[in-house]
This record gives structure tokens, sequence and C-alpha cells, in this order.
């Protein structure tokens, strides 16, 4: 068995250094026409995504996801892919662009760097949004680029790691998102959260510090500066969060205080109840699209 230094380097590694999944679902399973596109990162990363026409409609949602994900979700029920507390189920995102798609919206979802079929970049290392908000720049410059996107009314389906990546990109170049309508949010996380619960599932929750050297070393960044609140204190755009409450790898008072952050009088928070698994919060969407929808509908109008 591990002694606690291995454990922690371990963990350190991957928390940086992710692996990436496989794509084992694609939108024609789903009746869905769709084309497979690439774009350019803001720092020029080749993004992999699928475009997912809604005819007739001039209303967009571009989705990304979570670490470890991609634009298809990841399957955690195999073995090499489940994550500990309870997260050893597929969370499949096709269902999720299927309802969008069937309310009348266009969707464009991709892989982030490092995940899916995207670019390797910055050495494999996972920044939890900082150098990922350049795929969210890329994903809106590439929308804007378009003859037949750039006039659309625009929503985000930021989740989790993409939630921070966005809330960075927001926070960085304003302009950019001033005609985005509005966010949809599921899950956004702090690194130290996720670091502490860790710890504490390890039996070592005063290990933190040796978790944050072992980090930097790997990432040249504490934990601490990856943090999406800053950037979240400054997105004023409608956001609306999700969030299992119970979630064996953070905490709610995370949750509320990324949500407290925001700004903007136009923001709703929302909590799952009766689980601990955080994968319940990525496909909640999937089976209940209800919320997500009247979101997007009442801000794209």
């Amino acid at each position: 068995m591990p002694d606690v230094s291995e454990m922690i380097a371990d963990l350190a590694k991957g928390f940086a250094t992710p692996s990436r999944a496989p794509i084992l679902h694609t939108p024609d399973e789903y009746g869905l026409a769709y084309e497979d596109i690439t774009f350019p990162s803001q720092d020029g990363v080749p993004l992999e995504a699928w475009w997912i026409p809604r005819r007739g409609s001039d209303k967009l949602v571009i989705a990304n996801h979570p670490m470890q994900l991609n634009r298809y979700g990841v399957p955690s029920n195999l073995p090499q892919f489940a994550i500990p507390g309870g997260n050893d189920f597929e969370v499949n995102y096709v269902p999720d662009y299927k309802n969008l798609h069937e309310a009348g919206y266009n969707v464009l979802t991709y892989d982030s760097r490092n995940f899916g079929h995207s670019g390797a970049a910055n050495g494999g290392l996972f920044t939890w949004g900082l150098y990922e908000s350049r795929d969210v720049v890329g994903s809106m410059n590439y929308v804007k680029s378009r003859p037949d996107t750039r006039g659309m009314t625009i929503g985000l389906l930021s989740r989790c790691m993409g939630g921070n990546a966005t809330f960075r990109a927001v926070s960085r170049y304003p302009e950019l998102f001033a005609d985005v309508r509005c966010i949809v949010s599921p899950q956004p996380i702090a690194p130290r959260a996720m670091a502490e619960r860790n710890l504490e599932m390890m039996g070592a929750p005063d290990k933190f510090g040796d978790l944050d050297r072992q980090f930097k070393i790997v990432t040249s960044f504490t934990i601490d500066q990856l943090s999406p609140l800053e950037s979240a204190g400054n997105c004023h755009i409608p956001t609306f969060i999700t969030q299992v409450r119970d979630d064996v790898l953070t905490t709610p008072s995370d949750v509320q205080s990324i949500y407290d952050a925001l700004p903007v009088e136009d923001k709703k928070l929302f909590w799952i109840e009766g689980s601990t698994a955080r994968w319940d919060g990525y496909t909640y969407f999937v089976k209940h699209p209800e919320q997500m929808i009247d979101w997007f509908d009442e801000h794209t109008k």
C-alpha cells in the first residue's frame, strides 16, 4: 500500500494531468444531423467540435465540459474512468444536445485542449479553467467568424471546469461576451474544495500544504491561484448554477461562494438533492431539461 506522500504525489498529478476519455456516442445516434468541425483556440490549439444545426433558428447554445470529460461525456461505467464517491456510471451529454435541438437551438460543442480529440497544449497540463479559458474565447471567435452564426442569439452551457474557464474568459474579454444573453453553469468548483475533500477521503485532511507544494511542482501554480472566485466576480451575464448539495467531491459553501460572487442580480442557484454523486449533477439536465430550457428561452427571446 502506498504511503501518504506517494498518494499525495499521485493526487497532485491527477489534478494536473487527467487522462483523456474516448468519445463513445455521436449525435446521429440520437437522430441529430451534425458536422465534425475544427476551429482554433485563442492561442491556436486545434479544437475538435460538433456543429448541430437547427434549421430556421437564430438561437445558439455553445457547450463545453468538465475535467476528464469531453463533448460526449465520459464512460465512467468502465473501471479505468470511474471516480471515487459513487461516480461510476456513464455521463452521456448527447441527449442534452437533443433536448436543446428540440427546443429550437443550434448547438456547438467542443473538446477543450488536452481532452477528447482536441490538440495537446501547455505540456498537457490541466489548469482548472485558466488556459482552458482560451478555448472559450476560441469558440466565441469562431461563431462570430461564420456568416451563418455571427448574428445568432447566444447562450453558454458551461459545465464545471468549463464554467470556470467561461468566468475567466468573460473576466478577461468582457467585450467579446457583451452580447451573450445567459450562462447555464452546472457545478463550477474551486480546486481547493475538491483537494480538501480528496484528502479527507484519503485520511490525510491536514496535508493540504503538502499537496499544494506537489501541485505547484507539476504546474507552477498554487491550487488557490486557479480558483474561479475572482473571475466570477467580474461576470455580469445572467447565470444559472446547479449543484448536487451533498456532492462528496466538494462542499456546498464552495459553490455558494461562487454564486455569491456573481455581481449580477439576474442569477439562480438550484440544489440537486438526494445524491452524493457529482455525476448526478452532470446528468441532471439530461433527465430533467426543463429548468435549463426555461433559462435559455427566457433570456434569448
